[in-house]
C-alpha cells in the first residue's frame, strides 16, 4: 500500500504540487481524488489540514482519504477570529478567548493530544494560547492554568 501524506488548505486542494506529482505516477484519477479531499476538508476552510491518501489497490485504483485535525494554533485562531498570533506576546495581545472556546479546541484536538483527560487537554491548548498572545476571559492563559491546577476552575470531562 502506498501512502501520500501532505498538508492542504481546507477545501482548496489542487492537482498541482504536492498532490499531483506524488499521486500522478500511481495512475489515480487526480481530479476525483482532489474533489474528495476538498469535500472532506471544506469545514477547515482557511486552515492547513494534514491529509493522507492511502492507495489500497493500485490495480483497481481504490484509495482512501484520511483527514487529520489542523494544528492547535490554527483551531485557536479560527475560534477567536484572528489571522495570526501577536508576534510579541509580552507587549501585544492578539485576541481574547472564552474558556468555552478553549474547551471547544481541546475537544477537537483531544484524540491527537498527549493528555489523558479533558483537564490536561485544556491545559495544553492554554499553552498554545500563551504562545499566540491570546488571553482567556481577559486573563493570561498562565493564570487560567494555575487556577485549573489549584481547583479554582473546574473543567469536567
Amino acid at each position: 500500500m502506498v501512502a501520500v501524506k501532505t498538508m492542504v488548505e481546507g477545501g482548496k486542494a489542487t492537482t498541482g504540487p504536492p498532490l499531483g506529482p506524488a499521486l500522478g505516477p500511481l495512475g489515480l484519477n487526480l481530479g476525483q481524488v482532489v474533489k474528495d479531499i476538498n469535500e472532506k476538508t471544506k469545514s477547515f476552510a482557511g486552515m492547513q489540514v494534514p491529509v493522507t491518501v492511502n492507495v489500497i489497490d493500485p490495480t483497481t485504483k481504490k484509495y482512501e482519504i484520511i483527514v487529520g485535525v489542523p494544528p492547535t494554533s490554527a483551531l485557536l485562531k479560527k475560534e477567536v477570529g484572528i489571522e495570526k498570533g501577536s508576534g510579541n506576546v509580552k507587549e501585544k495581545i492578539a485576541g481574547n478567548a472564552t474558556l468555552e472556546q478553549i474547551k471547544n479546541v481541546a475537544k477537537a484536538k483531544k484524540p491527537s493530544l498527549l493528555s489523558y483527560n479533558m483537564k490536561g487537554a485544556v491545559l495544553e491548548v492554554l499553552g498554545t494560547a500563551v504562545s499566540l498572545g491570546i488571553t482567556v476571559e481577559g486573563q493570561s492563559p498562565k493564570e487560567i492554568q494555575k487556577k485549573i491546577k489549584n481547583g479554582e476552575i473546574e473543567i469536567g470531562e
